[in-house]
This record gives structure tokens, C-alpha cells and sequence, in this order.
């Protein structure tokens, strides 16, 4: 059957044979099949017009990701995301690699690493997300500021067996408020951490003692200080406990009616959360068609019925009725 093809299809045709880009050749071809005459005869040239016009799509996807590629975005993952910052060889890559099964590299040379490396580290019954960066200096690199400004909390790394530990924490702080990454900075509308939203690590503290004391009475306030040591374990089994408390958080166990409780995959909220988000949590309808609830923990009572704006704690368990 002879295909008839119309003087708008040829013109479509020409545009398709002198298009230089992707996009003007999807345009041509989109307009080849707009055009073109629908029936028996068209059948086969339809479906290759279709085929070379997915073909030049999912290129154009492939090098749209390619170019938004951004080497220092890390999805959060677990109950929370904590970055890393600190001056070359403080210690930051040996305390993830203790913390968590990250592969980070640790080296006695600076700037070992140099892109963003995460890790899950344990505490109790759920994950953290910490994350290593490239070290700092006076700057830091392109791109690094939005690991940092995007992460739930900063851990500020310093060498406390370093002579120069003072001026680490100091330029850690200089460069996080002309970054507008922390509070310090008047200029802008981005909404800053607060120092509560950081912790000062003082690494190596088993040599150096005094340089603690130091840096804890130099530190400004607000500003939290714990110190670590790879020789001194417990202070390395403190700190998820205290980046927990931290993070603002609170674990959630659910439980369906006439079973136990499900108490190996706690719902991570916000302290502060109510039955409501609770059940918004286990399922975008729920709230509207919650009917009732039950809580074991905070409440008076075990199994305790309880209204949709209860305030839930850390382990509690909940029952919802829809």
C-alpha cells in the first residue's frame, strides 16, 4: 500500500536532515509524526519514526543526569546525617572508619580524601549516616559547602595532640560562617545551623590532655565538646549515643491489631511528632481514615487509647485503628 505522504511531512522531513541538535531533531520527528498519514501503508515508517524518536530521548536523559552529576550530593540515609569537617589530619577519616564500615582512606599525608565518603554507624537498634569530607583549609572545595549545609548535624574535628589545635577549631569556624553554613554570619537569607546543631570533636586526646581543657574554655558556647580517642574505646562507644541526642529524634514502633509489636524497624520521627504523623509515616492515607490509638511506653497505661495530637516519645509503640 503506497504511503501518501503529505507536503508537511516532507517538510518535517527536510527539518530532520538539517537539525544539528538532539533537540531539533526530536522536534522534527515529533512533527513527522503528527503528520504523517495514519494507515495501513504508514505502519512500518510509524513505528521507526518511534524508535529512532525514543533513542534520541533516553540519550538526552542519560546526558541530563550525566550533567547535573554532583560527585558531593549524599542521599541521607538512617535516622540522620552527620558530616565531617576538619584541617588535614584530624583525625576525621580514622574516626568514620572506627565508627562504621565505611571504606575511607586514612593516611599520615593530608587531603587523602577528597570526595565525600559515608558510612552507617550503629546505635542501638538503628543507623546514623556519617560522612567524611576532603579536609579544610582557608577554603574548601566547590561544592562541599552543600554536603555540609545539607546534613542534619556537623561534627567540627580537631587534632588534640596538634600545637595548633586553637587555630584549627578557629578556622573551622571562620570558614563555616563565611560559607553561611553556621550562624556567624548576618549576610543572606539561608537558614544557618545553629552551634547546637554542632559538635566539637577533639581527637588524639590521650596525648593531648591539656589541649582538651583548652579547647573546652575556648570554645564558644553553645558549642558541645566531646572527646575522642582511637586508644580509649569508650569514648568512641559514647558518641552515637550523643550524636542521638542530638539529632532530635525519636524511635516509633508500630503494632497491628491482635499481634506483637514490630520492634526491628522502628519509623524514625521528629521529637516532638504526634499520633498523627505517626500515621502519616506508616502510610500517606492514614490520616484520614485513622479511627483510633493505642500507645505502650509514655503512656499511663499500657495499650492506653490516646488522641490523634498525643506527643510521642523515644520507643514508643502504637497501635493504629483505621
Amino acid at each position: 500500500m503506497p504511503a501518501n505522504l503529505t507536503p508537511q511531512y516532507y517538510e518535517a522531513e527536510q527539518a530532520f536532515k538539517e537539525a544539528k541538535t538532539s533537540e531539533e531533531k526530536i522536534a522534527a520527528l515529533e512533527e513527522m509524526l503528527a503528520v504523517i498519514p495514519k494507515h495501513k501503508g504508514t505502519e512500518k515508517l510509524q513505528a521507526d519514526l518511534k524508535r529512532r524518536l525514543s533513542k534520541l530521548r533516553e540519550e538526552g536523559a542519560k546526558k541530563t543526569k550525566a550533567a547535573r552529576f554532583d560527585p558531593f550530593l549524599v542521599d541521607k540515609e538512617g535516622a540522620g546525617q552527620v558530616a565531617l569537617v576538619g584541617f588535614p589530619n584530624s583525625g576525621k577519616s580514622s574516626l568514620v572508619g572506627a565508627l562504621t564500615r565505611a571504606r575511607v582512606t586514612i593516611a599520615d599525608y593530608p587531603y587523602s580524601t577528597t570526595l565525600p565518603v559515608s558510612g552507617m554507624m550503629p546505635f542501638e537498634d538503628i543507623l546514623i549516616q556519617l560522612v567524611d569530607t576532603p579536609p579544610v583549609s582557608e577554603e574548601m572545595e566547590p561544592g562541599m559547602a552543600n554536603t555540609l549545609r545539607n546534613s542534619d548535624l556537623l561534627l567540627i574535628v580537631v587534632d588534640g595532640s596538634s600545637d595548633e589545635c586553637l587555630d584549627q577549631l578557629e578556622g573551622c569556624l571562620q570558614l563555616l560562617q563565611k560559607k553561611k553554613i553556621i550562624e556567624g554570619n548576618p549576610l543572606g537569607p539561608a537558614k544557618l545551623k545553629s552551634l547546637g546543631q554542632c559538635l566539637l570533636v577533639v581527637t588524639k586526646i590521650d596525648a593531648g590532655e591539656d589541649a582538651l581543657a583548652l579547647i573546652t574554655e575556648m570554645a564558644p558556647a553553645g558549642l558541645r565538646v566531646a572527646p575522642v580517642s582511637m586508644v580509649l574505646k569508650e569514648s568512641l562507644e559514647r558518641l552515637p549515643g550523643i550524636l542521638f541526642e542530638m539529632l532530635q529524634v525519636i524511635r516509633v514502633y508500630s503494632k497491628v491489631p491482635g499481634r506483637e509489636p514490630d520492634m526491628n524497624t522502628p519509623f524514625i520521627l521528629k521529637k516532638g511528632a504526634t499520633v498523627l504523623e505517626m500515621a502519616a509515616a506508616v502510610h500517606r492515607d492514614f490520616p484520614k481514615q485513622l479511627k483510633s490509638a493505642r500507645v505502650w511506653g509514655s503512656s499511663k497505661f499500657p495499650g492506653q487509647p490516646v488522641l490523634r495530637d498525643y506527643v510521642l516519645k523515644d520507643k514508643d509503640i502504637v497501635e493504629l485503628r483505621v
